[in-house]
């Protein structure tokens, strides 16, 4: 599958705003940007590093378990680019790690309106992650 249709398949079942595909660069500790619905904010190649929350990277990264911000308070946490994602009427953020062989191999970012997302879209959203590996896994080869 390639990270358009997967962005069809979590757009109608989901929902979703702004998506991300972010590959997990584990020697850097590092995140980049693989696929986006936004290339002209959010180009394909863009890093995220230092800015990266120590709160989020262990539940995401190291849990490898969802996050869940519900609301735009959850997204200032966590985003240092808060302000562009609220310019693009995001204000709730579901992430995803992408998991092969008991790896991090990724995360989907999927962002939509404040109070958009809640636990049964978050569930929604880890039935979709398994199906971003082939194509991540093609990204950083």
């Amino acid at each position: 599958m390639t990270f358009e249709e997967l962005q069809e398949r979590v757009r109608d079942e989901v929902g979703v705003r702004l998506f991300t595909v972010l590959a997990w660069i584990p020697e850097r500790q590092a995140l980049r940007r693989v696929h986006t619905s936004h290339p002209e904010q959010y180009p394909v190649g863009g890093e995220k590093s230092v800015e990266i929350a120590q709160g989020w990277l262990a539940t995401c990264i190291e849990g490898r378990r969802p996050y869940l911000g519900p609301d735009r308070a959850a997204v200032r946490g966590i985003f240092a680019d808060h302000a562009l994602i609220e310019s693009l009427g995001c204000g709730a953020v579901i992430n995803v790690p992408v998991v092969e062989d008991g790896e991090v191999v990724g995360v989907l970012n999927l962002l939509d309106a404040e109070g958009a997302y809640d636990d049964e879209s978050v569930a929604a959203a880890e039935k979709l992650a398994p199906l971003a590996v082939p194509a991540l896994l093609d990204a950083v080869r």
